[in-house]
């Protein structure tokens, strides 16, 4: 494959990446504050499905591309931009899988709550705080990520 295919691939799935995932972290947090159980329900339900299209297709081109990018202008994986790169992707990788499990037993709790048409309750409150945790610290490390592959 050529370098311009590699780059321009790698940098639209880093794009698509964050963009979804901050757009979507974005609508979850605005609908929870909402109390609204109907949004909740809905959006949800969007930030799960988006997750499935969009964010774990560009989580799995990222490494692929990366790795051929690195083999074709011949970068050791020992460079140390690139190994901390690795690491802190890595890390939010755990962390964003840590989130999707959360935001699955969200959408279930919100849709068994509406349901039964019974109000969302501490319960949820927790979970939501623990995803907006993993989310912020997941970020922090995906720009760290962008920091050191721009910057090198």
């Amino acid at each position: 494959m050529s370098y311009d295919f590699l780059i321009f691939t790698h940098i639209a799935s880093a794009i698509l990446l964050l963009g979804v995932g901050g757009g979507s972290a974005f609508y979850k947090f605005m609908a929870d504050k909402s109390g609204n159980l109907e949004v909740i329900v809905h959006t949800n339900k969007m930030v799960v499905l988006a997750d499935w299209l969009f964010t774990t297709p560009s989580a799995i081109v990222q490494p692929l591309t990366g790795v051929m990018l690195m083999n074709l202008l011949n970068i050791s994986l020992w460079t140390p931009w690139l190994l901390a790169s690795i690491v802190l992707y890595g890390f939010a990788g755990v962390l964003w899988l840590m989130a999707l499990y959360l935001q699955l037993r969200m959408k279930e709790m919100a849709m068994d709550k509406q349901r039964k048409e019974e109000i969302l309750g501490k319960d949820y409150s927790v979970l939501v705080k623990q995803w907006v945790t993993l989310g912020v610290f997941s970020f922090l490390a995906m720009a760290g990520v962008f920091v050191l592959m721009v910057f090198k």
